[in-house]
C-alpha cells in the first residue's frame, strides 16, 4: 500500500537514507529534507498524506510548533514523530502539538512503515510502551533537585534576608540597622549569622554567593512579596 509521504528530519543524512528506504518500499516520498523547524512550509506546500518528523529533542519548548501549523493549516496531513525513546514528556508533547504518532528512533523500518500506514488510516500510531512510560512519567514526576539558591534561602529568616539584601546593596552596619530599626549591635549580629549559614567569611563574599547562585533575586522577590514577615 504506497503513501504519498515527506521525511524532514534535524540530520539531513537520516532523512535521505530514511526516504530511500521508504522509497525501495514503494512509498511516494515528495521530499527528504532538514531542519524541522521548515516542515510546515513543505507540508503546506507539498501536502503529503503522511509527514514522518524526525527530531533529536522532543522536550524542548518550541520543538513541535510546526506540527501544531500543519494541524491548523492541513488537517487531512498526518504527522508521524520519529525521536527518542527516553524521552516520555517529549512523547506527551507531540501527541500535543497534533501528532498522529510517534515512533522511536532506533525502530526497523518495518515499525516504521506500520505507523506511517495506521496514521494515514487515521488510527493512533503508537507503541503501547511508549504511552504507558509516557503516563507513568507524568502521574508520577520524578523530584526535581532544589537549585543551590533555594537551598541557601532556606536557611535564613526572613530578618536575615532583608539583612542579605542590604549587604549585597553595599550598606554598612549603621546603615542596615537604621533601615532596619535595629540597635547596631543587632544588626551585627544577624550579619554574622548570614555569614555562617552561607559559609563565607566576609560580607563581599555573601554578596557574590548570593548573585551567582540566583539566591539575592529570590531574595529580592520574597522581601517584595511578603514585607509584612519582616516586621
Amino acid at each position: 500500500m504506497s503513501v504519498r509521504l515527506m521525511v524532514v528530519d534535524d540530520h539531513r543524512l537520516l532523512a535521505e537514507a530514511l526516504a530511500s528506504a521508504l522509497k525501495l518500499r514503494g512509498h511516494r516520498v515528495l521530499a527528504a529534507a532538514a531542519p524541522t523547524s521548515g516542515a510546515a512550509e513543505l507540508v503546506v506546500s507539498r501536502a503529503p498524506e503522511v509527514c514522518l518528523f524526525g527530531t533529536a529533542t522532543p522536550a524542548e519548548p518550541g520543538t513541535f510548533d510546526p506540527i501544531a501549523r500543519i494541524g491548523r493549516e492541513r488537517p487531512q496531513v498526518a504527522v508521524v514523530v520519529l525521536g527518542p525513546v527516553s524521552s516520555p514528556r517529549g512523547i506527551a508533547a507531540a501527541f500535543a502539538a497534533g501528532a498522529a504518532g510517534y515512533v522511536r528512533h532506533d525502530e526497523r523500518i518495518e515499525g516504521v512503515e506500520r505507523a506511517i500506514i495506521k496514521a494515514r488510516a487515521g488510527e493512533a500510531a503508537v507503541a503501547p510502551q511508549l504511552l504507558r512510560a509516557a503516563f507513568t512519567e507524568l502521574l508520577n514526576p520524578a523530584v526535581q533537585p532544589d537549585d543551590e539558591g533555594q537551598r541557601l534561602l532556606r536557611m535564613l529568616t526572613p530578618r536575615e534576608v532583608e539583612v542579605l539584601v542590604r549587604v549585597a546593596e553595599g550598606e554598612d552596619t549603621r546603615l542596615i540597622a537604621a533601615g532596619m530599626g535595629i540597635a547596631s549591635s543587632t544588626a551585627r549580629t544577624h550579619v554574622q549569622r548570614v555569614l555562617m549559614k552561607l559559609g563565607v567569611g566576609s560580607r563581599l563574599e555573601a554578596a557574590a554567593l548570593a548573585a551567582r547562585t540566583g539566591l539575592l533575586d529570590r531574595a529580592v522577590l520574597d522581601t517584595r512579596q511578603a514585607p509584612d514577615l519582616l516586621a
